[in-house]
């Protein structure tokens, strides 16, 4: 094979006469421009390192300060009351005759004015982090900011007025604080009143007092002491023992979707569309090595950790017997391509050159026309990362530990990220509601062997040009991916483009060496499916978006919230606890805290709908109690002062000092019936929605995270849109994705007539 001849510097033989060498020129280039990429690489990340580690100064207020003190002192003024002197004193004068009086003292100035420079750094990053410790500016009503919050905000523009790097917050970002358990507690009860009769609640009541009062202070000192040594108290523990220690299959458990753009076709050629994309995943990836990716900050000024994105690419789950582990390369030049049962290892570098789309392209069709069959065992092998993991960590080991299995397994472990290339053909077709839950179904598990669940994300190719991601969960959560996911589509409409026929822009490089087939020697297996058992009901609701929410004078989150909890007594006939994702992300090595949105309030919101004889004003009051309820325990939690995390933290210091409580164990134990997430339309500006609003994703989904209970993802798009994702078991019958569905739309054109004013008062 062609390639393989390409893949080696030098070949030799043994005649007679003795070894033949025969070297191999275009090998040997590619080799030194590898290496010269490499070390380009490194000297970034030195510099970045740097500057980085000396924000909010730079190079140039070092200087600044230098010419600062040596300008002061050749007009006779010492500023440094005296060290300069000091400094030169102490250095060493065994340097012979070439060194002047005036050199040293130069270098005493130099050495005064870094400390200075140092000092001045430690206190603004100090003062920094104090500053973004402050989050009173989230309880505050919108349009009534207090004096107090603007000068903190005129702060904090001061501090951060240099472009900063993706990284550049970090270490002046806040730690997590460990709430008390007293107000953990007292948080908890108040969420499970609604449901539980009297008789439960005084039940739990008493093992809540006899937890706060033996068990709990214990647990707490050792959970304040790894607050104050760990860089985050709860995100190492909730990698490992909520993914990684998982022993259920991630398909369907763990792994979620994400949507392409679904009102927009930019082609129809899926070579082209792959080609375009993956030129601009890896533009992002370079932005990521760079740190030329500007953090995301809310409000405009407060940064939110970025530690997720490190692991983005070259990612991927390994499995274990106990716990799998995440395996992640400095780089990876190359993507793993799955199509009709076969393997492919494709470059993305021709030497130090990122390939273009239409080379891109072009390789990409020379898989989808190479004839070649699957080997034996081929076709269904990813299968096994859709099963159990105790199940595949055993193949694993057993028949991928050496040999060409080894080789072909590492070459799809160590790419940049996965790529599957479907036969079918998947869009969102206004006319037919269903074609978008078919979408989300081949996205969510495909025909469960053609996706690699344990890489970081699976770039999923569609024939009609169609796009969409399965992401793994335990290397950083949804916004994440989304965030990748929205410079990559902006990118490939507005800056790379296609020419009239739907091809890449430009000229293919036919000298290039096509994909290289993975070689296998598998013998039959037999993995799991749990595809089958997945129903999932996905729908755009058009009635009204969040311009109409606003008029209501309530958050669109709660406004959702809170049809959810009607949507869901009108399907069951009952409350139930609930799940709602919110981020920690202005804290660092921050990831999510749970918002428990079946309230006292919403409860009562929901039960007065039921009972149909209130009027609309009384509904109107108790629903607006119910928002303003549901945005105080949103931004409690977004602030550290959730439930769940702390409480899912002291259980697992219960496990590891022996300690029994049966109120962390039952706590611990309860089903989350209703999960749900709300999807960020927009973290970056690639474009002005106003001026392309069809340019809209559908946000993605996940599978239900209780056997009887129902997932739900949303995204609010827009003025006048809202998709859902509806999710439940076929296994269960309590549950009916669709009929549930149907309830969320009743539910919110209900809550909306509430606010419609009658004609004859207006």
């Amino acid at each position: 094979m062609a390639e393989a001849h390409q893949a080696v510097a030098f070949q030799f033989t043994v005649t007679p006469e003795g070894v033949d060498f025969r070297l191999s020129r275009e090998a040997l280039k590619h080799i030194y421009l590898s290496g010269i990429n490499s070390w380009k690489k490194r000297l970034i990340r030195l510099k970045n390192g740097i500057l980085r580690g000396v924000y909010p100064g730079s190079p140039t207020s070092w200087l600044v300060v230098v010419m600062a003190t040596v300008g002061s002192s050749y007009c006779n003024v010492d500023i440094s009351l005296g060290l300069v002197g000091c400094i030169q004193r102490c250095l060493p004068r065994g340097c012979g005759p070439y060194q002047p009086p005036q050199t040293q003292a130069l270098l005493s100035m130099a050495i005064f004015s870094t400390g200075v420079w140092a000092t001045g750094i430690f206190f603004f990053r100090q003062t920094l982090k104090l500053l973004l410790s402050y989050h009173g500016w989230m309880f505050e009503m919108h349009g009534k900011t207090s004096h107090l919050t603007r000068i903190w905000a005129i702060c904090i523009r001061l501090l951060s007025s240099r472009r900063p790097m993706l990284y550049s917050f970090q270490t002046s970002l806040p730690k997590l604080p460990v709430p008390r358990v007293s107000a953990t507690v007292q948080r908890y009860l108040e969420s499970v009143r609604p449901l539980l009769d009297d008789e439960e609640y005084f039940r739990m009541e008493m093992l809540a007092k006899e937890f706060k009062e033996k068990t709990a202070p214990r647990l707490q000192k050792y959970l304040v002491l790894k607050s104050w040594w760990a860089t985050n108290y709860v995100s190492d523990w909730w990698e490992e023992y909520i993914y990684l220690r998982g022993r259920s299959p991630l398909m369907v458990n763990s792994n979620y979707y994400v949507m392409d753009l679904v009102l927009v076709r930019n082609t129809d050629v899926q070579a082209a569309r792959l080609g375009n994309v993956i030129h601009a995943m890896i533009m992002y990836r370079r932005k990521l090595d760079r740190e030329e990716i500007k953090p995301v900050m809310a409000l405009g000024i407060v940064p939110m950790c970025s530690y997720q994105m490190e692991r983005m690419f070259n990612t991927t789950r390994i499995p274990g017997k106990e716990t799998d582990t995440l395996q992640h390369l400095s780089d990876s030049r190359h993507v793993a391509v799955y199509h009709k049962g076969r393997f492919f290892k494709l470059w993305l570098y021709e030497g130090s050159r990122l390939l273009q789309p239409r080379d891109l392209e072009m390789q990409f069709q020379r898989i989808l026309d190479d004839p070649s069959p699957p080997q034996p065992g081929e076709e269904k092998l990813a299968a096994l990362t859709a099963g159990g993991r105790v199940e595949w960590a055993q193949a694993r080991q057993a028949f991928f530990s050496s040999g060409k299995n080894k080789a072909a397994l590492e070459a799809i472990e160590r790419a940049a990220f996965f790529v599957a290339l479907d036969e079918g053909s998947y869009w969102y077709d206004p006319e037919d509601e269903a074609s978008l839950s078919l979408y989300g179904k081949a996205l969510l598990h495909g025909n469960c062997y053609n996706r690699w669940f344990d890489k970081s994300f699976t770039l999923i190719s569609f024939k009609n040009g169609q796009l969409g991601l399965n992401a793994e969960h335990a290397w950083a959560d949804a916004p994440i991916i989304g965030h990748l996911w929205e410079f990559v589509l902006g990118t490939d409409s507005f800056h790379l483009g296609y020419t009239e026929t739907g091809h890449c822009l430009g000229k293919p490089n036919p000298a290039l060496a096509p994909p290289m087939r993975l070689q296998w020697d598998i013998p039959k297996q037999v993995a799991k499916a749990l595809a089958d058992d997945v129903e999932l009901y996905c729908f755009q609701f058009l009635p009204f978006g969040k311009g109409l929410i606003k008029r209501c004078r309530t958050s669109p989150d709660a406004f959702v919230q809170i049809a959810l909890q009607l949507a869901h007594f009108r399907d069951r006939g009952k409350f139930c606890l609930t799940y709602e994702a919110s981020m920690t992300r202005m804290f660092r090595e921050g990831r999510t805290e749970t918002v428990r949105s079946c309230t006292n309030e919403s409860t009562a919101f929901v039960q007065a709908m039921m009972e149909g004889s209130h009027m609309k004003a009384d509904l109107r009051d108790l629903f607006q109690k119910a928002s303003k309820k549901h945005q105080n325990m949103y931004r409690l939690a977004m602030t550290g002062a959730g439930i769940d995390r702390h409480l899912f933290c002291l259980y697992v210091v219960s496990k590891y000092l022996g300690v029994s409580s049966p109120f962390l164990a039952e706590v611990l134990s309860e089903p989350w019936r209703l999960s749900t997430s709300q999807i960020p339309q927009s973290q970056i500006r690639m474009f002005d929605p106003e001026q392309h609003p069809n340019h809209l994703g559908a946000g993605g989904g996940f599978g239900p995270v209780a056997d009887d209970g129902y997932g739900v993802s949303y995204m609010i798009a827009g003025e006048n849109m809202i998709f859902f994702h509806v999710s439940s078991k076929f296994s269960s019958s309590e549950t009916n994705a669709q009929r549930f569905g149907n309830h969320i739309r009743q539910a919110l054109l209900d809550i909306a007539d509430l606010f419609q004013v009658p004609k004859a008062d207006s």
